[in-house]
C-alpha cells in the first residue's frame, strides 16, 4: 500500500525528526541518553547564554560539530534522495540541523531549526565556516559574535521557513513522517495542514505519537532506514 501510494502520487512531503538522525548515530536531546541529559539547556543552547555564558556556549557547539565529522547519512537517506529523482518526492520539511539529508543528495530541504553546518554573525549576518569554532575566531570583523546557525532557546522559528512548509504541507498528497514524536509545536501541525487538504498520511516512528489516529499507516518498532529500504525493494526502482 505504502509502495503503490508511492507510485500514484503526484507531490510526496517528507516530514522528518530526531529518529532519522538518531540512526546515523546523532544523539536525541531529551531521551535517557539525549544531550540534555544532566545539562541546563538554558545555559548552553538559548540566547542568554550566547550573551553571558560564552565559553560553555561555544564548547557545546564545538562538541555537536565535532561528533558530525564522523557522521553519515544512513541508507534511508540515500533511499530519498533516489524517491526524489525518480519519483514525486518534491520536499523534506526537517527538525534536524545536522544537514544530513543535504549531504545525502536531497535539494529542496527546510530546516525548521536551522542548520549546524555553518555559522554567522549574530550582528551582521556574514556566513563563516564551523572551522572558525576550532580556529578561536569568535568574532566578525564587523564586531558581532559569530554563532551556529540554528535557532536558540529564546529565538523563535524562521516565519518564511515556517510559510514554505505550509505550503509544501498543503500541496502533498501523500504526507510521509519520519522519526518525529509530533509533539512539538507549530512543527506538529504540518501532518495535520496535509490530511486537511485530502493527503494520505503515513507515519514511521519508534514509539505511537498523538496523530496516529488520523494517520493512514503508521509503523512503529522498525528502523527507518530499513522501513524505507524494504519498500524501495517493492518499488524495484534503479
Amino acid at each position: 500500500m505504502f509502495a503503490q501510494w508511492l507510485k500514484e502520487s503526484k507531490y510526496t512531503v517528507i516530514f522528518s525528526g530526531a529518529g532519522m538522525s538518531t540512526e546515523s548515530g546523532v544523539p536525541d536531546f531529551r531521551s535517557s541518553k539525549g544531550l540534555w541529559q544532566g545539562r541546563d539547556p538554558q545555559s548552553l543552547a538559548s540566547t542568554e547564554a550566547m550573551a553571558y555564558n560564552k565559553k560553555e556556549f561555544v564548547a557545546f557547539y564545538r562538541m555537536r560539530i565535532q561528533a558530525l565529522q564522523s557522521t553519515h547519512p544512513h541508507r534511508g537517506y540515500d533511499v530519498l534522495s533516489a524517491w526524489a529523482n525518480q519519483l514525486q518526492l518534491k520536499s523534506i520539511i526537517t527538525q534536524n540541523t545536522d544537514g544530513l539529508h543535504e549531504q545525502a543528495g536531497n535539494v529542496n530541504v527546510l530546516t525548521l531549526h536551522g542548520t549546524i553546518r555553518r555559522l554567522h554573525c549574530n550582528a551582521c549576518g556574514t556566513v563563516y565556516p564551523t572551522d572558525d569554532y576550532f580556529n578561536d575566531r569568535l568574532y566578525c570583523s564587523c564586531g558581532g559574535f559569530i554563532r551556529p546557525s540554528v535557532v536558540l532557546f529564546g529565538e523563535s522559528l524562521d516565519s518564511h521557513v515556517l510559510a514554505a512548509a505550509g505550503r509544501e504541507a498543503r500541496k502533498a498528497d501523500l504526507f510521509i513522517v519520519l522519526g518525529s514524536s509530533l509533539v512539538v509545536s507549530p512543527a506538529n501541525s504540518f501532518p495535520v495542514l496535509a490530511k486537511e487538504q485530502g493527503a494520505k498520511l503515513v507515519i514511521v516512528n519508534h514509539d505511537p505519537t498523538p496523530l496516529d489516529s488520523m494517520a493512514d499507516v503508521v509503523i512503529n518498532k522498525r528502523k527507518i532506514g530499513d522501513v524505507l529500504h524494504d519498500v524501495n525493494e517493492e518499488l524495484a526502482l534503479d
